[in-house]
């Protein structure tokens, strides 16, 4: 394999994550958070990719492969091993003092870990005798499902944790693991229909995780305003 073609699946990895990147950092540009910390959660992303690799191989050598067990251990790992890098870099530290900064974060991470799985799967492709234009084509179907699934997803428990920014411990871990609760099935159900089905079917997956896209910029509007609100009374 050729250093170009490393260098071609380096960039379908990496740029489409820059780029969602840069449209949610300009969802918070009023009171934007530090650069080098954005920087820092992103490469903690790539680096939770890398962390939890051994976990779903561990994962997938003693349950079913394509059982739901499977999907859901496999779907919860990587939820949670996102979690644990955002909480890591950022989410317990004192700049992260506002509601929507837990969204910023977790989505950062998010995709992170979205450019090294895809760099990944691009160079996966290429070894097993993919041609660039067969790579692109592949680096696009990963920009459209699994770079946005985990952007939802990890967003879905960014949201949760900047609803309850302002409650009480106890509610706090509630909210938290319904979050993560729920981004466990969204990324479960994306996975499995993916599994299931084949040819322009899979298409139809895709507008499912737009769908869910469009429904987290929406909510993030939505603590956006309440957010502001709260400042404004105080």
């Amino acid at each position: 394999m050729s250093n170009q073609l490393i260098f071609y699946a380096f960039l379908g990895g990496v740029l489409p994550s820059i780029l969602w990147l840069w449209f949610w950092l300009k969802e918070d540009k009023i009171n934007p958070e530090p650069k080098k910390y954005i920087i820092l959660t992103f490469f903690f992303g790539a680096l939770t990719a890398a962390l939890v690799l051994p976990v779903e191989e561990f994962i997938v050598k003693f349950l079913p492969e394509t059982g739901l067990i499977t999907v859901l251990a496999l779907s919860f790992a990587e939820e949670i091993f996102k979690y644990w890098g955002a909480y890591f870099v950022a989410l317990r530290k004192k700049f992260t003092d506002e509601p929507i900064d837990a969204v910023i974060y977790m989505i950062t991470i998010a995709l992170g870990f979205a450019a090294l799985e895809n760099t990944l799967f691009l160079i996966h492709s290429i070894k097993t005798g993919g041609e660039l234009a067969q790579t692109i084509i592949v680096g696009n179907m990963r920009f459209i499902g699994a770079t946005i699934l985990h952007t939802a997803a990890s967003g879905l428990i960014g949201l949760f944790l900047a609803l309850s920014f302002y409650k009480s411990r106890r509610v706090k871990k509630i909210y938290l693991l319904s979050g993560v609760i729920l981004a466990v099935i969204l990324h479960a159900f994306f996975n499995s229909l993916i599994i299931k089905l084949q040819g322009v079917k899979i298409f139809g997956v895709f507008l499912f995780v737009w769908l869910a896209m469009a429904v987290l910029i929406i909510l993030f509007e939505i603590v956006k305003r309440v957010q502001a609100k709260k400042i404004n009374h105080n």
